[in-house]
């Protein structure tokens, strides 16, 4: 068993010492909570020229990054909140984004980007937006959400080693304390980008982004304690290049879809999938489909309307039970809210 934070920093250690070219840059990668925990110990191995804190320059620092890339070194920037990489964007978009394409492939730009949903009482409206759908509509960028430790692990290692694109890495706040027991599937070391099945069901299927999983999990079990209904969970891993197939073939079996991302709807990760459908195989469908995701509305301060604000397994059930037509208790939010860490303030 390894927590997701631990299967980070496993991932930093590995790469930084299997690749003497490799250097991490960002903001905290040296502060004394090491970006909740993911940059333990690499200082102090491998010094400051390769584990290298940076000012508060997104813009300047993702450009670094791309000239390190674009000269033989690989990058791992770090940024301790998603929000902030917007102002990024031109780097991002303009310039990792398509040297490859404009060069003919002369040009290449290896990178990692790690940013983090900072969920959470406190965070406010600039502090806690999943932003997957807005990189992800770029091609040439590869966004992934690893929602497990070993998936988080694999897919660092993969970037690092395997993959000539730049990779952007969204991780949510409330994994890393959570510890997980690994598979040992060698596939998903092989082809750690690609969706996976966390279970297989009859009756509906679940397709989830990052910490959903876990909620839609949670939903699948208090389900499975009232009733013979059984979830099919997707978790989408890759948020850019989805794997429709994946989600079209279990459609095949249940003929019912929710899907559960940590943003909002509109225009989002959720709209993606049903566009699939849609255009695919609409004809698979026995109902509409069910989106779950934030309210339409930037992330309130206050404590007690975030709790409404955020979608859990509440929704998840009560989506379930519409959709199949189940008469069942639905788990109320303050049930749903003590299955998670409680954070004090932003940080």
């Amino acid at each position: 068993k390894q927590s997701y934070k631990e299967s980070i920093a496993l991932a930093m250690h590995d790469i930084l010492e299997g690749n003497e070219n490799a250097v991490i840059l960002g903001q905290g990668v040296s502060d004394p909570t090491r970006i909740f925990g993911t940059t333990v110990g690499l200082i102090e191995k491998f010094g400051k020229e390769r584990v290298i804190d940076m000012p508060i320059m997104e813009e300047g620092m993702t450009g670094i990054a791309i000239g390190m890339a674009l000269n033989g070194l690989y990058p791992v920037q770090t940024h301790i909140r998603v929000d902030f990489l917007i102002l990024a964007m031109n780097q991002l978009v303009n310039m990792a984004a398509k040297y490859r394409y404009m060069y003919g492939g002369a040009f290449e730009v290896p990178m990692l980007i790690r940013a983090v949903v900072g969920r959470s009482w406190g965070q406010g409206p600039q502090h806690s937006q999943s932003l997957q759908s807005l990189f992800s509509h770029i091609p040439g960028l590869t966004v992934i959400m690893p929602s497990t430790a070993e998936d988080a692990y694999n897919s660092y290692l993969y970037a690092a080693t395997d993959y000539k694109n730049p990779v952007l890495s969204i991780e949510h706040r409330f994994l890393y304390d959570l510890t997980f027991q690994s598979t040992s599937d060698p596939d998903r070391k092989k082809t750690p980008f690609l969706s996976r099945f966390v279970q297989k069901g009859n009756d509906i299927t679940i397709v989830a982004t990052s910490y959903m999983v876990q909620e839609a999990q949670r939903a699948s079990a208090w389900l499975k304690e009232r009733s013979q209904l059984t979830c099919e969970i997707i978790d989408l891993n890759r948020v850019s290049q989805i794997d429709h197939e994946v989600i079209l073939n279990s459609i095949k079996k249940t003929g019912l879809l929710i899907v559960a991302d940590t943003s909002w709807k509109e225009y989002g990760v959720v709209a993606e999938i049903c566009r699939g459908v849609l255009e695919h195989a609409p004809h698979l469908m026995k109902k509409p489909a069910i989106l779950i995701g934030m309210q339409p509305s930037p992330c309130p301060t206050s404590h007690n309307l975030e709790d409404k604000f955020y979608p859990d397994m509440s929704d998840l059930v009560e989506a379930i039970t519409q959709l199949t037509e189940t008469e069942m208790k639905v788990p109320s939010k303050a049930f749903a809210k003590s299955l998670r860490k409680k954070f004090r303030g932003p940080f």
